[in-house]
């Protein structure tokens, strides 16, 4: 999911109770929501689609939920431990407790994974032991749904707070309505995916009660009935071992196509992600690849 999503659930957490727990909570849920995406760096040094292959990894597999929460819980302690020795701690901060920093940050970080799994993107959950990829099909990549129910829980709870009054029913009732709408949308996409066993039934933006079938019909794929891939898969990646970027791409693609670039070569796309807006972020390009049209039969959809 988006990162204010990640951040917004860490916060309703908190004002769900779990911010009394210790000083600094706050800031170990929400940040914690958002540690496995530290591997947004490697954008730093990698170019083309080769960030496929390294994001949503390792740092999003069980060790990582272990390690990231303890640097952080580490960092904030510390940080606490600074500033009181420097007199700017602030008089109203409770307690700071390594233990429950700790504990608040493993949870928050485990909220990362479970939401990017609902995604048709994919996720390794078990790097480093396995690089298999699992989706859940389940919410759209940004759902507004889902950030209307945490906004408004977060608001109204920290309105209430200020008043004082009960403001932690706010956050609780946004946590539960925010699990019966994933549970609405698993039950849709489920129901979907029943009635064509084998296509993948992918949440568009915003009208969540409806699903857009991607289905492999032979040597295409059929995106709600439209044929994508119009040339020879195969044959327009042989020889491109040495392409990092191919590499990256295959190794990350669910449902990999091949059409023809409009100056020549071959265009690599995944049926899953076909806006214009993505850019080159999910495409690769093969100049001198030869795009054989496919002309085998088509085999009936599965």
């Amino acid at each position: 999911m988006d990162n204010l999503t990640h951040s917004l659930v860490g916060a309703v957490i908190g004002q769900a109770g779990l911010k009394r727990k210790t000083g600094l909570a706050m800031p170990a849920l929400i940040i914690g929501a958002n540690l496995p995406d530290v591997d947004v760096t490697c954008f730093l040094w990698l170019e083309g689609t080769q960030h496929l292959a390294v994001r949503r990894g390792i740092t999003h597999g069980p060790i990582a939920w272990v390690l990231l929460p303890l640097v952080l819980a580490g960092l904030l302690w510390w940080f606490d431990r600074w500033q009181a020795r420097r007199g700017t701690r602030p008089e109203g901060r409770l307690p700071v407790s390594f233990g429950w920093l700790y504990g608040l940050a493993f949870l928050a970080c485990l909220t990362h994974p479970a939401l990017d799994w609902l995604n048709v993107y994919g996720i390794r959950l078990l790097e480093p032991f396995s690089s298999r990829w699992f989706y859940g099909d389940i919410l759209f990549i940004i759902d507004v749904w889902l950030l209307a129910i945490l906004i408004a829980g977060l608001w109204f709870s920290r309105r209430r707070e200020k008043r004082g009054g009960d403001w932690l029913r706010p956050a609780r009732v946004a946590l539960a309505v925010g699990l019966a709408y994933i549970g609405v949308n698993a039950g849709i996409t489920w129901a979907n995916e029943a009635t064509a066993p084998g296509a993948i039934a992918s949440p568009p933006p915003i009208a969540f009660w409806q699903r857009e079938i991607i289905a492999r019909d032979g040597f295409h794929w059929r995106v709600d009935g439209d044929s994508r891939g119009e040339c020879e898969f195969d044959r327009a990646i042989a020889g491109q071992g040495a392409n990092q970027d191919l590499a990256a791409f295959l190794f990350w693609s669910r449902t990999p196509f091949a059409e023809a670039a409009p100056g020549g070569g071959v265009l690599i796309r995944d049926a899953r992600f076909l806006d214009p807006r993505a850019g080159d972020r999910f495409t690769v390009e093969l100049p001198g690849a030869p795009c054989e049209t496919i002309s085998t039969p088509a085999r009936p959809a599965f």
